[in-house]
């Protein structure tokens, strides 16, 4: 990104910084801010793969499916990066193109993609499944050796989940309990709910607090949150005026810029006109000099044959007749 960022002005190339790391400071607490910054920094430097990759996730995240769709394709164009594939076919489902996200899951570059990649486009795989009522192909989906393979990666328990969730739709419900239980084994963070789905199973019941037991912290929090809007939004329009006064001054530039042209374009016709008059007058140049040496090859011959008449003696050099002649 700090190469990319090298081939702008330095001033812009700030600016753009700026948008790009306020983007990631907000994408995981509210991802229609980090939206709004990385829109800003798209439109600061559209031809920048990474601003337009920052654009994409920004708006995947954020839920505008149809805007994300567009700029992740952008991404494959600009950078020829496919890892992106995976959240364009869940855009695909999110948009109710389930035939679309298979065709993406079925894509010529999937097996050069990172194992991560290949697992969540299995996933988004078995869901456009189930979007198209084929629950028993989703089960089949996901039914892959990666299930019950020891490892950290954080694909493990999305997948362990996606799995239980299938067989559970499926009325398989024993077995889901089960995987319930694997995924939510090596879900160290509760990430995916894993646990609360295998204690709903089994009939355990979750009671809610009363709202007299909550405090006033989280209606502050959204006056909070809400403020920072604001705060950003202030902030966006400012740098709209910003860039409004940008184009500005680049529209003058160009105005000049195109002011010079004409000038140099008229200086360059004025230049050919006198190049063509010099040609003109060359060649009435080379017309004279021809016509000059035609009247002197004339002028030889003429004298060659007074020289010759005289050398015989038919005309006397002073011009009069000879005796011979009597």
């Amino acid at each position: 990104m700090k190469a990319e960022l090298r081939s702008l002005p330095r001033g812009l190339a700030d600016l753009v910084a700026q948008h790009l790391v306020a983007s990631g400071r907000f994408l995981d607490d509210d991802p229609e801010r980090a939206y709004l910054h990385a829109r800003t920094a798209r439109r600061l430097a559209a031809r920048l793969g990474g601003v337009r990759e920052a654009m994409a996730i920004t708006a995947y995240l954020a839920e505008h499916y149809d805007e994300a769709l567009t700029e992740f394709r952008a991404v494959r164009r600009m950078t020829g990066n496919h890892e992106v594939l995976a959240m364009m076919a869940d855009c695909e489902r999110a948009l109710g193109r389930p035939e679309k996200a298979l065709t993406l899951t079925r894509d010529k570059h999937v097996r050069d993609l990172s194992e991560a990649t290949q697992i969540e486009l299995l996933i988004v795989a078995a869901g456009a499944r189930r979007d198209m009522k084929q629950t028993a192909a989703a089960v089949q989906t996901l039914e892959v050796p990666e299930l019950t393979k020891r490892t950290r990666a954080e694909w493990l328990p999305r997948l362990r989940y996606a799995y239980a969730d299938a067989l559970e739709e499926a009325g398989r419900t024993e077995e889901a309990l089960i995987w319930f239980h694997r995924a939510a084994g090596v879900d160290a963070d509760g990430a995916t709910g894993a646990a609360e789905r295998a204690a709903q199973l089994e009939g355990l019941e979750f009671t809610d607090l009363d709202e007299d037991d909550y405090d006033d912290e989280p209606y502050d929090q959204q006056d909070e949150s809400d403020d920072d809007l604001d705060e950003a939004e202030d902030e966006l329009d400012e740098t709209d005026d910003e860039l409004d006064e940008v184009d500005d001054e680049r529209d003058e530039a160009e105005d000049e810029r195109d002011e010079a042209d004409d000038e140099r374009d008229e200086a360059d016709d004025e230049r050919d006109e006198a190049d063509d008059e010099r040609d003109e007058a060359d060649d009435e140049r080379d017309e004279a000099d021809d016509e000059r040496d035609e009247l002197d090859d004339e002028l030889r011959a003429v004298d060659e044959v007074i020289v010759d008449d005289a050398l015989d003696g038919e005309v006397e050099p002073s011009g009069e007749r000879s005796d011979k002649d009597d």
